[in-house]
């Protein structure tokens, strides 16, 4: 068996295999509930073959939101409505995951497909944002900085959230502290500009995160423990590796079980040079620094390629998101590629389909 198609253990769970679904944002919920888009859509990952499906940034109040499109997880109706969707991925025999987020200074943000850029305006639905410094996002509007008592409020949030994740079914729940969001601009100095004990040292901008793991590891100790970082922020002066790394194992000391590794999205002037699997070094970087376990993103498209990550102990884990919007079925076409005959890989309605 390949690599990418033997089992993994996530926190005493037997995930099925190694290819999993990154979370991606849909932009297509009304006040925070997902509907039946989201179902579908997350759905036929399952079917698909993915191992587990992490559902986008959900927001752990309303103005955490990117958009007033995302989805959120700070009511009964949204807890409501995301149960089906948990229980249709995990009926399909993956494990149902959701990524916990608060965009900070980048929320109250245009959807992709209003045909509008930059922040919402309040008369046209919008909201004053918050961040751990009064800097903006280049083209946003600026953020207020949070005091303490915001501080304790939002990881208050994060704790709650938790909670109804788990009470919607959720096994896997990703801290989301990367892509410029809330705890990103926290973590990194470009945007962290504090002089209080969330900001400066190392220890000091990580502060906020690790309460929030801390919290959500005591509100929900039967979920396994996920956190995405943005290892770099591709500025100068910026978020790198090696801090990742630190914050990692703090991470790890307070409950954390996986690393997903990503990068950018803090500042407009960031310089990426993308290809295919352009962020896998990132992953090995932090996963050979602080020895633990990481998974690795960033344009992986087939099943040699994923496999040939594994092999290298480059990453013990492939998060895909594009390539699997471009085929739902991804799982399945990377096991043909690789030369795996177990019918067991496919639902049983599919099978007929499975190459010979």
């Amino acid at each position: 068996m390949s690599l990418l198609f033997s089992p993994y253990d996530l926190a005493g769970r037997t995930v099925r295999n190694r290819l999993w679904v990154a979370p991606m944002c849909q932009y297509s919920a009304s006040e925070g509930v997902p509907n039946d888009w989201h179902h579908v859509h997350l759905a036929q990952f399952a079917s698909g073959g993915a191992g587990v499906v992490i559902a986008e940034a959900t927001a752990v109040v309303p103005e955490g939101r990117i958009s007033p499109e995302d989805t959120g997880l700070w009511n009964d109706a949204q807890q409501q409505a995301w149960a089906p969707i948990a229980a249709a991925i995990r009926a399909r025999g993956a494990l149902p995951g959701i990524q916990l987020a608060h965009a900070g200074r980048k929320a109250s943000t245009w959807s992709p497909f209003s045909g509008h850029r930059g922040s919402v305006p309040t008369d046209a639905g919008g909201w004053t944002t918050v961040a751990p410094s009064a800097v903006a996002f280049e083209g946003f509007a600026e953020p207020v900085a949070l005091d303490t008592a915001g501080i304790d409020r939002i990881v208050e949030a994060f704790g709650a959230a938790a909670v109804r994740a788990v009470a919607a079914g959720f096994d896997v729940l990703e801290v989301h502290a990367a892509h410029g969001y809330l705890l990103h601009q926290f973590l990194s100095p470009l945007s962290n500009l504090r002089d209080d004990e969330y900001g400066g040292s190392l220890h000091n901008r990580a502060r906020l995160l690790l309460r929030i793991v801390e919290t959500v590891r005591a509100a929900a100790p039967q979920a396994a423990l996920v956190v995405r970082f943005s290892a770099s922020d591709w500025a100068d002066g910026g978020w790198d590796a090696a801090q990742t790394a630190a914050v990692a194992q703090w991470a790890a000391e307070r409950g954390a079980v996986l690393f997903d590794i990503s990068s950018g999205g803090l500042v407009a002037h960031q310089r990426i040079t993308t290809g295919p699997g352009y962020q896998v070094p990132l992953a090995a970087e932090v996963r050979r620094s602080s020895g633990l376990p990481v998974s690795a993103v960033g344009e992986i498209t087939s099943g040699p390629q994923a496999e040939a990550v594994l092999q290298s102990g480059d990453a013990d884990v492939i998060l895909a998101g594009r390539e699997w919007l471009r085929d739902p079925h991804f799982a399945l076409r990377a096991a043909t590629e690789l030369g795996e005959t177990d019918a067991s890989l496919w639902p049983p309605q599919y099978v007929r389909a499975m190459p010979r």
